[in-house]
Parts: C-alpha cells; sequence; structure tokens
C-alpha cells in the first residue's frame, strides 16, 4: 500500500465571528489516499490556511519540506516511522506549535488507513480498550450574564451531563462578574454535577489567579484550566503550590517535550493534550503515559467535529485512567454534521466507536456545503 496523495480540506461557516474564541466554526480536515483505494481522515483545530500551507508546501532542502511531500510514495501503515519522518524534514521550520499540529492531523489520518486496513478499530491497534463507554462532560462558552449561565447550565444538567465546563465568553475582564456568573452556573447545574472553568488566560498572573481561586471556591469548581498563559510555567506552578483547586492546562501544547515542561516546572494538576495539536494519537499516548508516570490526571481536549471525538474516544479508551471526553454542545452545524453517523452522547456518556480506523465516515455533501475553494 502506497500513499499517491494528500488533502487538507478548509472549511468555514458562511458567517463567523472573529471575537469569539469558537473553533467549530472553521475546520481543516485532511484525507490520506492511497493507491488500494483505502482513504485515511484526519482534523487539526487550528488555523485552517495556516495548516494547509505547512502540508502542501514543496520541499525547501533536506529538512524544511511540506508534509505531504513527505508521505507521498510511502506505506501509510508505518505510522510510527512517517511521525519521525514528519518531524525532522520539517524541523527546520518546526519542531513545535503549528507544524506539529499539522502533523498531528495527518498521523490520525494514518492510524485511520491503518485501522480500515486491518478491518479493526484504533483503539485495538493502540494496545486494546481498557473501557468502551466514556463519561463525558459539556463544554460550552460562558454566557454574558448570570442569568444566561443559570439558565444554560440548568438545561445541559437536565439533559443528563454529570459534569459542564463554561470558559471563555465573559470570564477574566471583572473579578465580580467572574464570580456572579461562576456562581451562576453552580445554582443552574445543582450540587450533584461537576463544574468546570475555562479562563481562557484572563486571570493574567499568579497572584491575581491565586486570589480569584479562592473567590469562586465556594462554587467547587471541579477545575480551573488554563488562568495564565500557556509559557508562564513559574506563575503554573506558583499557583498550583498556593491552591486547592486543581488547576488544568496544556490544549496549546505540542509535543511529549513541552508537556514534560508543563507538569515537571509548571505542575499543574490535569493536562490536556489535544490530539489535533499535540502531534497526533502517535504522540498523545505517549503524553499520557508520561502523565500517569506522574500520577497526573490527563483528560484531552476536544472542541470541534466528530473527528477529534473519535479519535480522543480511541485513546481514553486505552489510556490507564481516564476521567472524561470533551464533549462540544456548541449549536453549529460544521460541528455536528459533518459525519455521517456522528459522535453523540446519551446520559452523559459516550461509546468508543467499534468501526474499522476511526469508525467514522465523513458526508460528502457536508464537506462540499463548507468547503473553502481557492
Amino acid at each position: 500500500m502506497k500513499i499517491i496523495s494528500v488533502e487538507a480540506l478548509v472549511l468555514r461557516m458562511p458567517e463567523i465571528d472573529v471575537g469569539a474564541a469558537d473553533s467549530t466554526q472553521d475546520a481543516l480536515v485532511v484525507r490520506v489516499h492511497t493507491d488500494t483505494g483505502l482513504v485515511g481522515i484526519g482534523e487539526v483545530d487550528a488555523s485552517p490556511t495556516v495548516v494547509k500551507s505547512i502540508i502542501e508546501a514543496p520541499p525547501s532542502h533536506a529538512i524544511s519540506s511540506g508534509l505531504a511531500e513527505i508521505l507521498i510514495g510511502e506505506d501509510p501503515r508505518d505510522v510510527e516511522r512517517l511521525w519521525q519522518a514528519m518531524y525532522e524534514g520539517s524541523i527546520f521550520y518546526g519542531r513545535r506549535g503549528v507544524a506539529v499540529m499539522a502533523m498531528s492531523g495527518l498521523d490520525i489520518a494514518l492510524w485511520d488507513l491503518l485501522g480500515k486496513s486491518l478491518d479493526v478499530p484504533i483503539y485495538r491497534l493502540l494496545g486494546g480498550a481498557r473501557r468502551r463507554t466514556i463519561p463525558a462532560y459539556a463544554s460550552t462558552l460562558m454566557p454574558d450574564t448570570p442569568e444566561e449561565a443559570e439558565a444554560h447550565a440548568r438545561e445541559i444538567a437536565q439533559q443528563g451531563f454529570r459534569a459542564i465546563k463554561f470558559g471563555w465568553g465573559p470570564l477574566g475582564q471583572d473579578a465580580d462578574h467572574d464570580v456572579e456568573v461562576v456562581a451562576a452556573v453552580r445554582r443552574g447545574a445543582g450540587d450533584d454535577v461537576e463544574i468546570l472553568l475555562d479562563i481562557g488566560f484572563g486571570w493574567r498572573d499568579a497572584d491575581h489567579a491565586i486570589a480569584m481561586c479562592e473567590r469562586v471556591r465556594p462554587s467547587r469548581p471541579g477545575w480551573i484550566e488554563e488562568p495564565l498563559p500557556p509559557d508562564d510555567l513559574v506563575g503554573y506552578a506558583k499557583l498550583a503550590a498556593a491552591v486547592d483547586v486543581p488547576i488544568a492546562a496544556g490544549e496549546e501544547n505540542t509535543t511529549r517535550w513541552e508537556f514534560a515542561d508543563l507538569m515537571d516546572r509548571g505542575r499543574v494538576d490535569v493536562i490536556q493534550p489535544d490530539v489535533t495539536r499535540c502531534g497526533g494519537l502517535s504522540e498523545a499516548r505517549r503524553i499520557a503515559a508520561m502523565a500517569d508516570e506522574r500520577g497526573i490526571a490527563c483528560v484531552p481536549h476536544s472542541w470541534s467535529t466528530s473527528i477529534i471525538q473519535a479519535a480522543s474516544l480511541h485513546l481514553i479508551a486505552v489510556m490507564p485512567q481516564a476521567r472524561y471526553l470533551e464533549y462540544c454542545i456548541r449549536p453549529n452545524p460544521l460541528n455536528t454534521s459533518l459525519a455521517k453517523t456522528p459522535i453523540t452522547v446519551r446520559d452523559g456518556v459516550a461509546h468508543v466507536p467499534e468501526g474499522p480506523g476511526l469508525g467514522i465516515d465523513l458526508d460528502e455533501s457536508q464537506l462540499e456545503r463548507f468547503a473553502v475553494h481557492a
């Protein structure tokens, strides 16, 4: 089996809100085609046009090539070898950041192809499932007002979710308002639902974050996510040492080396590798193993289409310890309609796909509906 072509498809809603921290409004889907007719699919949750340019770039020299050029002609079943080939072939401009994110989508597509070629789901290739059902937390943006936050939390809890995450929106703009909307979420969710908070770097520095953690403590958040910028490892360490509430971070991080720094220097309690950003399934499973060795929780970030949700479920199925699938509930057709049989959650539980590879197929009509043609 040989790779004959690689597609990087930019998808976008007809109208988007560029001021919202909502990556469900566009997407970058990759398709890796083989001479057998099998096609592997993947996704990158990053700037679609930037990722597309990295995949499609012509070779410049031995360690500065576009990623598609590295893969064409290769056997897609050699997943780990091709991960290393992409890493080394882009090392002049890559090593971290968006180059590794672009690798991630292609790596997922290679795992999808390997599973399809053997007619088995990815989780079997990763060592076999420890679990086939995964608790899911509902993930959405924080509404602007306490009244809206309380009503939305109540609505989500009534759908059967036992954990809810609210993030970004107004959080970080006004300390008193933060306390009010978090308390409103707790009222709406009730006492038996875990609430999680994503501050989106909004608490500026460790001292302010320490004070804010104490102020929202009566609402009993299950974790505080990304209160500080991703590179402030000194601040994260200071914060984690000073507060009781678990601190979570990592969705912007790429590679095992950045996650080693986040855990060992940043001292966070929960890491959140995104399989479409951190280096794909190949790197995510290494990162999850590192977290397990350190006794740190690993809850993958998963905010986009059914592709990332399926890939995350296969990863979580084999992880030594597993807490949640992040399940985006934004009512966006690009997010919800791309797969013929989208990943769904019922009574707060998601099922690991059982079909070959990722276990999902894309709806060609929806790809065409949202495609951005150059």
